[in-house]
C-alpha cells in the first residue's frame, strides 16, 4: 500500500533510478519509486560490466557520494581489470565483468529492504501548476502526489525497436514501452528530441569454438570499486576476443542498404563513441578486421555478450556476418542485436544541479537527458537525489565543478553543449584529469559527502582513516635515508629526504623504510596501497598537479561569475547573434558554463562579463 502523497517520487527503476530513490531515502526524505517491472529494477540491459575508461572514475565518485552501485559491483562481480595500465595513472580506470543477475537481484533486495515504496505501475503524465511539480498520473488512474519528481525513463519514452525492416514497439527487447509522458511534458513548455542506441546479439556459447578463440583474464591482484570493500578475492571469470575479417566486412556491406540507419529508418542519432558495426565499415573502410569481446553475462554463463558487434542488421544477415568468424562458423544466436529510438529532453533544460529551469522541483536523469551508459546514469541519478532532498530541507544544493570530479565534468557538458549524439564520458572530456584519478576520490570529495552527510558513520570513518593515511605519510616522507635503507639499487652519496628520492621515475614509494608501510591499520590492504600509490602520483607529478591547480585559480577568478536567473542577454551590447540566441536559450548560470557553449567566442564573454561588472 502507497501513500496519498511522498516527498520524491522517482519515475523509472533503472540504474538512474535506483540511486536516486536509494540517496533520497537516505537523507529521510519518504520515497516512492514507480517502475512499469519491479523484476526489471537495476537491469543491465547492455553490457554486463561496471566501469571503464572514465567510467570506472566516475563508479568510484558515486561511492564516495553515497550510492550504491560500487558496491554492488563489487560484490557481483566475475572479473575486474584496471585499463590503460600502460599508461599514466592519471587514466587508469578500473572496469569489472559483472554477474548481471546477481547484481539485479542485489539492488531489488535493497530497495525492497528500504523504506522506499515500489509501485508497480507506468506513470502517463505530470501535473505542474504554477511551474511547480504536483503529482503524476498512473495508467490505473490514480495519483500520486509528491513534493519533487526525478525522471529516469530511460529507452521507454516511445520506444522503438529495429531489426533490420522489422520494427518492435518497446522500451527494451520484451518490456512495453512507455508512452504519455513525452507529451504530458511538452504540453508545458518542454522540447524534446529521438536519439539510438543499440545492443549486440547473445550468443549460444555451446556452438562457439573456443579453440580458435584468445583468452583475457582480468587482473591477479584486482581492486574494488567501493571503499566499503573489505577483503577482495573475486573469481577470475574468463573472457575472450576475436577479430572480423573482410568476409564479414563484405556480407555487411552487401547488406547496409536493410539496416534502418542507413536506409532512413532511424530518425534518430546514435553514438559516435560507441559505433554499430555497420557504422565501423562504413567509416573505417580501409580497417581489415575489427576487435570483438566475448563476454559471459553471469557466472558460467550460457549466453554470451558479444562487444564491439552492435546492430540493427535483419537476424539473417547478423548470423551470416558472424558465422565468416573462424571461431563462430556455427555460431547460434540466443537473441539478435538490434538497435532502439526513443525521446529525450536536450539537456539546455536543466541547471547543474539537474533541476529543470522552468519547472521547479522536477528533475531529469540519464537518457532523458541524452546521456548513454550506466555509469553516468546513475551519476545523474544520485545527484538528483541529493539536491531533492536538499531542495526539501532547502539546504544548499550539491554542484560539482570540472576540476572536482567527472560527475562535474560530465553535467557542465550537458547542460553547455549542444547534445546531439547520446553523451558517453571518457577521460579526454576532462582537462584536469591528471587530478582527477580513480586512486584520489577519496580525497577529492569527501568534504562533499561532510557537508551533505552523503554517507554512513562507517564509510565516513573508512574515508576519513584513509585521508588520514596520506597526511602521515607525507608528513614520514621528509625524513632522510641513506642508500641502504632503499630497496631499489640507486645511488645515493649522502642522506636524502625520502621525498627527493621518490621524485625519481624509478623509484616506488614501498621501495622507501617507511613506518607506514610496515604499521598495521584498519584499512583493507587494497586500500592501504592505493592510497600510498596515489600519495607517489601527487609527489612524481607535482609539477604538472601545480601548473593545473594554477590555471583553475586563474580561470576561477571570472567564471564564478553568477548570472542573475531571468537575464536579458539582448541587453548586453555587441553579443552575436548566435551567442543571444544560445545565451537565451540555455541560460547558463555563470560566465564559465557560458564560455563551454559552443558558438559562444571569447569576445561575446568580454562583452557579458564587462556588462555584468558594472
Amino acid at each position: 500500500m502507497f501513500k496519498e502523497k511522498y516527498d520524491v517520487v522517482v519515475i523509472g527503476g533503472g540504474h538512474a533510478g535506483v540511486e536516486a530513490a536509494h540517496i533520497s531515502s537516505f537523507l529521510g526524505s519518504s520515497v516512492c519509486l514507480i517502475t512499469m517491472d519491479q523484476t526489471a529494477i537495476a537491469r543491465m540491459s547492455c553490457n554486463p560490466a561496471i566501469g571503464g575508461l572514465a567510467k570506472g572514475q566516475i563508479v568510484r565518485e558515486i561511492d564516495v557520494l553515497g550510492g550504491i552501485m560500487a558496491e554492488t559491483a563489487d560484490v557481483s562481480g566475475i572479473q575486474f581489470k584496471t585499463l590503460n595500465k600502460s599508461k599514466g595513472r592519471a587514466v587508469w580506470s578500473p572496469r569489472a565483468q559483472i554477474d548481471k543477475r546477481i547484481y539485479e537481484k542485489n539492488i531489488l533486495n535493497r530497495i525492497i529492504k528500504s523504506p522506499i515504496s515500489i509501485i508497480q505501475s507506468e506513470a502517463i503524465s505530470v501535473d505542474i501548476q504554477n511551474y511547480r511539480v504536483k503529482s503524476v498520473l498512473l495508467r490505473s488512474g490514480e495519483k500520486i502526489k509528491c513534493s519533487c519528481l526525478v525522471v529516469t525513463a530511460g529507452t521507454f519514452l516511445s520506444g522503438l525497436i529495429h531489426i533490420g525492416e522489422r520494427k518492435i514497439l518497446a522500451g527494451r527487447m520484451g518490456e512495453e514501452r512507455s508512452e504519455g509522458i513525452t507529451e504530458s511534458l511538452k504540453s508545458f513548455g518542454f522540447f524534446s528530441g529521438r536519439l539510438k542506441t543499440g545492443t549486440p546479439p547473445r550468443l549460444d556459447k555451446t556452438t562457439i569454438n573456443w579453440s580458435k578463440t584468445t583468452l583475457s583474464l582480468g587482473d591477479e591482484t584486482p581492486t574494488p570499486f567501493s571503499y566499503s570493500t573489505g577483503e577482495f578475492t573475486p573469481p577470475n571469470e574468463a573472457c575472450h576476443t576475436i577479430y572480423t575479417n573482410y568476409k564479414t566486412h563484405d556480407e555487411i556491406r552487401n547488406n547496409l542498404h536493410l539496416s534502418p540507419m542507413f536506409s532512413g529508418d532511424i530518425n534518430g542519432t546514435g553514438p559516435r563513441y560507441c559505433p554499430s558495426i555497420e557504422d565501423k565499415i562504413d567509416r573505417f573502410k580501409d580497417r581489415e578486421s575489427h576487435l570483438l569481446h566475448l563476454e559471459p553475462e553471469w557466472k558460467n554463463s550460457d549466453q554470451i555478450y558479444l562487444n564491439g558487434f552492435s546492430t540493427s542488421l535483419p537476424e539473417k544477415t547478423q548470423i551470416e556476418s558472424l558465422r565468416n568468424i573462424p571461431a563462430l562458423e556455427n555460431v547460434k544466436l540466443l537473441r539478435p542485436g538490434y538497435a532502439i529510438e526513443y525521446d529525450f529532453f536536450p539537456p539546455s533544460q536543466v541547471k547543474s544541479t539537474l533541476e529543470t529551469k522552468n519547472v521547479s522541483g522536477l528533475f531529469f536523469a540519464g537518457q532523458m537527458n541524452g546521456t548513454s551508459g550506466y555509469e553516468e546514469a546513475a551519476a545523474q541519478g544520485l545527484v538528483c537525489g541529493i539536491n531533492a532532498s536538499k531542495k526539501l530541507k532547502k539546504e544548499p544544493p550539491l554542484t560539482l565543478p570540472r576540476d572536482s570530479s567527472y560527475i562535474g565534468v560530465m553535467i557542465d557538458d550537458l547542460i553547455t553543449k549542444d547534445t546531439l549524439e547520446p553523451y558517453r564520458m571518457f577521460t579526454s572530456r576532462a582537462e584536469y584529469r591528471l587530478m582527477l584519478r580513480y586512486s584520489n576520490t577519496f580525497e577529492r570529495l569527501l568534504n562533499d559527502a561532510l557537508k551533505h552527510k552523503l554517507l554512513p558513520k562507517n564509510k565516513l570513518k573508512t574515508l576519513k582513516q584513509a585521508t588520514d593515511l596520506k597526511s602521515r605519510t607525507k608528513r614520514e616522507l621528509n625524513l632522510s635515508i641513506t642508500q641502504g635503507e632503499i630497496k631499489s639499487k640507486i645511488e645515493l652519496k649522502q642522506k636524502t629526504p625520502a621525498l627527493k628520492v621518490l621524485k625519481r621515475p624509478e623509484i616506488s614509494i614501498f621501495d622507501l623504510p617507511l613506518k607506514v608501510i610496515k604499521r598495521k591499520t584498519n584499512l583493507a590492504k587494497w586500500l592501504k596501497e592505493d592510497v600510498l600509490y596515489d600519495l607517489e602520483s601527487d609527489i612524481k607529478y607535482e609539477g604538472y598537479i601545480n601548473r593545473h591547480q594554477k590555471e583553475i585559480k586563474r580561470l576561477l577568478k571570472n567564471e564564478n561569475q553568477k548570472i542573475p536567473k531571468n537575464f536579458v542577454f539582448s541587453s548586453v551590447p555587441g553579443l552575436s547573434k548566435e551567442a543571444l540566441e544560445k545565451l537565451s536559450l540555455i541560460k547558463p548560470e555563470n560566465l564559465g558554463q557560458a564560455s563551454r557553449i559552443s558558438g559562444i567566442t571569447p569576445a561575446d564573454i568580454s562583452s557579458l562579463f564587462i556588462y555584468l561588472a558594472r
